[in-house]
This record gives C-alpha cells, sequence and structure tokens, in this order.
C-alpha cells in the first residue's frame, strides 16, 4: 500500500470518527433576570429521540466537570444538559466561594425550583430529546438539588445523585416521588456520614418511593472529580476506580429505567 493511499484511508477513517463524534453546544438561558449557562452535549450519529438528562454541578458551580459528565451522557447514547444554578460567571475553586454561592442559590426555594424547571424545560425543548423521558444527575450540591426536586413530585423518572447531599427540611411524602432513585456514595465521606445514609433510607421508604443507595468502601467525597485533590480540603478525594465504577452502576441504572 502506498504512503498516499494510506494517508487518504486515514483521513477517512478521520471523517467518519469526526462525522459520528459527539457534538456539544453553550446554550445561554434565563430564570427571571438572571442569566444562567448551559452546556449540551449528544451524538448526532444517533437516530431519532432519546432520554434527556440533566447535569447540576458541585457547589463550584457550573465548571468543566459538570461539562465533562454532559459528554459521557452523550457517549452512552442519552442527551445530556450541564445546567446552572448560581448564574453566569458564578465559578469557582475556592470554598468560601462556593459557599456563599450555595447560600444565595438555596435562601429561597421557590429560586432554586424555579432554576431547575428553567434548565429542565431547556432539555426538553431540544429536538435530540424524547420529554417523556428524563431525568437529573446531581453532584455534591447538585445531588441536593435533584433529591430535593424529586421529593417536590418534579415529572423526572430516574434520578442519580453522586456524592450528594442527603439531608432535607422536607421529607419526602407518601407518594410523591416520581423519580426512580439511584444514590451514589463514598463510605468514607465525612459529610455524608452512615447515619445521614440510614435516614434517607428510611425516608424513602416511609415515603414508597423507589430508592437505591451504594456505598464505596474508602470513597470520600467527591470521588468523581479528578481536581478534588487540588483544593485542600480534607475528606476531598477523586478516585479513579469509583468514578468508574459509579459511573457504570448509573448507566445500569439508567438503562432499567429507560429502557436504552
Amino acid at each position: 500500500m502506498t504512503a498516499k493511499l494510506t494517508a487518504a484511508l486515514a483521513a477517512c477513517a478521520l471523517a467518519a470518527h469526526a462525522a459520528a463524534a459527539v457534538q456539544t453546544k453553550e446554550i445561554e438561558y434565563q430564570q427571571g433576570d438572571t442569566k444562567l449557562q448551559g452546556f449540551l452535549a449528544w451524538d448526532d450519529a444517533a437516530a431519532g429521540k432519546r432520554p434527556g438528562l440533566l447535569v447540576i454541578h458541585e457547589w463550584w458551580g457550573h465548571n468543566q466537570h459538570a461539562r465533562n459528565q454532559a459528554i459521557r451522557l452523550a457517549k452512552a447514547g442519552y442527551v445530556g444538559l450541564a445546567v446552572d444554578m448560581y448564574g453566569k460567571g458564578k465559578v469557582t475553586t475556592h470554598p468560601a466561594d462556593a459557599k456563599s454561592f450555595v447560600a444565595e442559590a438555596t435562601k429561597d426555594p421557590a429560586v432554586t425550583t424555579a432554576r431547575f424547571e428553567a434548565g429542565l424545560a431547556l432539555l426538553k425543548a431540544q429536538p435530540q430529546v424524547d420529554g417523556s423521558k428524563v431525568g437529573a444527575l446531581g453532584y455534591c450540591f447538585g445531588g441536593g438539588v435533584a433529591l430535593g426536586m424529586a421529593r417536590a413530585g418534579e415529572p423526572l423518572q430516574a434520578v442519580v445523585t453522586f456524592h450528594g447531599s442527603l439531608g432535607t427540611k422536607a421529607p419526602a411524602q407518601p407518594g410523591k416521588v416520581k423519580a426512580r432513585i439511584l444514590v451514589l456514595t463514598g463510605a468514607a465521606d465525612p459529610m455524608i456520614p452512615a447515619e445521614a445514609v440510614a435516614a434517607f433510607e428510611k425516608e424513602m421508604k416511609d415515603a414508597g418511593a423507589k430508592a437505591d443507595v451504594i456505598a464505596y468502601p474508602g470513597a470520600k467525597h467527591s470521588f468523581t472529580n479528578p481536581d478534588a485533590d487540588k483544593v485542600g480540603m480534607d475528606g476531598l478525594a477523586y478516585d479513579a476506580a469509583v468514578d468508574g465504577k459509579s459511573w457504570g452502576a448509573a448507566m445500569h441504572f439508567l438503562h432499567g429505567v429507560f429502557g436504552t
């Protein structure tokens, strides 16, 4: 085979791969007067509409970690939309700023709900999405938001949380939760202790909700975020093995819910 022919075949292969590659798009949207940033990811080689999933960021804000999860979802055959619960540009790597952002975003529960619903409406409006098949993946702070929306009866089929907060001031009521829930947590996470997990499991059982919990031995908080160790906070640590295992568990769960 000549060098020219080899190069031509390689170019064709790259072009074919690019044609089937995951596509991404930044979308600015609003809740009231607050500008928000969205990041959409989908596989343009997939035919027809498919389930859509919101990605709700950690307390750091709408950063690359959240966007990466949307891309992972697209590679798995879903449409992922990384949403924004703070406001465009409110992203940090400093714990004090993150704490402030969380406090501001959650001081009015109605605003939290409105921002979630704005993201959900945006997701359902995408031409690639089957609006009858939607869910949410939440990380850290975002996990707490996702569970809060499930407790409130938002029309979600699935909710998955990764090292997400479990406590609430508004426990689930019997018959209220529509979503099937999967909680993926670290057994060595000081922010989500065993008693918090037990209280959550009891709450879900009392409410008649379909919820499962997987606790990974040795895993600390933020085990899915490769930058977790850079923050300098005790109790935060990336765990590549648990990141992979938890993602596999999430995909198995979503397949069971959506039949994908």
